[in-house]
């Protein structure tokens, strides 16, 4: 497999599952509309699962942002039942094929500068009977981003996924907290405060997203004033 080398990527990954990463992803892709609208930015997920209960992410991303692509081919594989896509895969008499999740990837390899490529829950999270998110990563040569939400337990999830990280040599640009639910500086300060986080696991956090609806404008706005420069190098 080889990729298109002028385009980069960035695998955004949960250290939990739930919404966080893909608030993140969309934020992102804000920012990047925004100040940096003369390069061009994609999003790819490789699989979906869940389409049953919730819109599906491809299609979520097509109707909240102006994407230059079909929901197809933002997330090409998609499984109804909300479960790990192996498991809801064979609910529907299915096999995954990985090979067309490729093809996919670098035909927008080709069309980008710079792709979003947001994970299916976290590293571990298994995307075939033998592949795992992680696996993915490593194989695809993908730099990292973690984004965990901020609750009681994040600390020892965000430890966890760092350790697999390094156990497959993936290279981690930083930790990104998402505010999923209300939360104080008191909460984050208590139950993932950055400069602890950032000594602990020596990986940087680059901020942290509070809760709320926010627009593509205030994504950006807020993304902005990341350190930024720290995940494309």
């Amino acid at each position: 497999m080889t990729i298109s080398q002028h385009c980069q990527s960035l695998l955004i990954t949960g250290v939990d599952t739930g919404v966080g990463k893909t608030m993140i992803t969309r934020a992102l892709w804000s920012y990047a509309h925004r100040y940096r609208s003369q390069e061009r930015w994609g999003i790819f997920k490789p699989m979906q699962s869940g389409t049953a209960v919730e819109i599906g992410d491809g299609d979520y991303y097509c109707q909240t942002l102006p994407l230059e692509q079909t929901a197809s081919e933002v997330c090409p594989l998609s499984f109804t039942a909300p479960l790990a896509p192996p498991i809801a895969a064979e609910l529907e008499q299915r096999t995954i094929d990985l090979v067309p999740v490729w093809q996919t990837y670098r035909q927008l390899q080709e069309r980008f500068d710079y792709l979003l490529v947001e994970g299916i829950g976290g590293l571990g999270s298994p995307m075939t009977w033998e592949w795992t998110v992680a696996d993915l990563a490593a194989a695809w040569k993908l730099p990292i981003v973690l984004v965990a939400t901020v609750r009681l337990g994040a600390i020892a999830q965000v430890v966890a996924n760092v350790a697999l990280a390094r156990q497959y040599k993936l290279d981690i640009r930083g930790v990104i907290l998402n505010c999923v639910n209300p939360c104080s500086d008191t909460d984050i300060a208590q139950w993932t405060p950055p400069e602890f986080l950032s000594r602990f696991t020596q990986v940087p956090v680059l901020g942290v997203l509070p809760c709320g609806q926010h627009s593509n404008e205030e994504l950006a706005e807020r993304v902005a004033e990341w350190p930024l420069e720290l995940l494309w190098r």
